[in-house]
């Protein structure tokens, strides 16, 4: 084990006034059959619900001030919202068969908060942290390293792939390995331009086309990369492995790929049925 020296920890904190703690959260009732709209006063930067038989959808290409909420038969659940300004919302939900109202117009004090980015400041000199190389003295590490160069030499047929202005994202069905789920990506650079990566991200997709709604995405995220680049050079192609936790997909889930070019707009997005 290494041991580093922490100057900075950045700490991403919902700062609730305590006036605003015990205040009880609001009722939304909502169901399948009618769309409840909710009207905010800034526009959604971000919605959940904490359970799948609801759906809160809003346009996330577009920021909008408003949202589309549905729900079908289960137990009660929450939303939060949080607007551009960084205010933060959040509501009990319920499904209800009959609906006494189908329109929301939140104001500014109906928050509960607001989202900040707080920065403190300590010093820790003896911090022992985890580095790549304390990693790779791990046994386990070591295993996932093995079974991760197999796959790369072992050609496997890559299911879906999404093209965008040169570029090509690819990825095989995903291979479960005790609790651990092991997925291959491929990415193509067939342009004249080196392609610097900003972001890969995995997202479990809820919802289904006869909701008439956006779907919800939740992010997966890896515990173990191998032979990630953090560049695709031009002309070239390159494989890597990326592990999760072992989890399944519902009736109405499905897995949905985004890749995000750093300082440029060569971003992919692939949805796999």
């Amino acid at each position: 084990m290494k041991k580093m020296l922490y100057p900075f920890i950045f700490i991403c904190s919902i700062w609730i006034a305590s006036a605003q703690d015990t205040k009880p959260l609001d009722t939304i009732f909502a169901n399948e059959h009618k769309a409840v709209a909710l009207f905010f006063p800034s526009p959604i930067q971000q919605g959940i619900t904490g359970s799948a038989n609801y759906v809160f959808s809003f346009n996330r290409e577009k920021q909008q001030y408003f949202g589309l909420l549905q729900a079908y038969p289960g137990a009660e659940s929450n939303l939060l919202v949080i607007g551009t300004n960084g205010q933060v919302f959040s509501y009990i939900l319920r499904y209800g068969k009959k609906l006494s109202k189908l329109n929301y117009f939140i104001t500014e004090e109906e928050s509960i908060g607001n989202e900040t980015e707080q920065t403190s400041l300590w010093f820790q000199e003896n911090e022992t942290v985890t580095t790549l190389d304390s990693i790779a003295e791990n046994s386990e590490a070591t295993e996932l390293e093995k079974l991760c160069g197999q796959l790369l030499k072992t050609p496997r047929p890559f299911n879906q792939i999404k093209h965008n202005k040169g570029m090509a994202l690819s990825m095989t069905n995903s291979l479960y390995h005790g609790d651990k789920v092991f997925v291959v990506f491929e990415i193509q650079n067939g342009t004249q331009i080196d392609y610097e990566i900003n972001a890969l991200d995995l997202y479990r997709v809820n919802g289904t086309k006869k909701r008439k709604a956006s779907f919800q995405e939740v992010p997966l995220k890896p515990i173990y990369q191998f032979k990630r680049p953090s560049k695709v050079s031009s002309g070239s192609t390159v494989q890597f492995v990326q592990v999760y936790p072992k989890f399944t997909l519902g009736k109405n889930e499905r897995l949905l790929v985004t890749l995000d070019e750093l300082r440029g707009g060569r971003n992919l997005r692939l949805k796999l049925r």
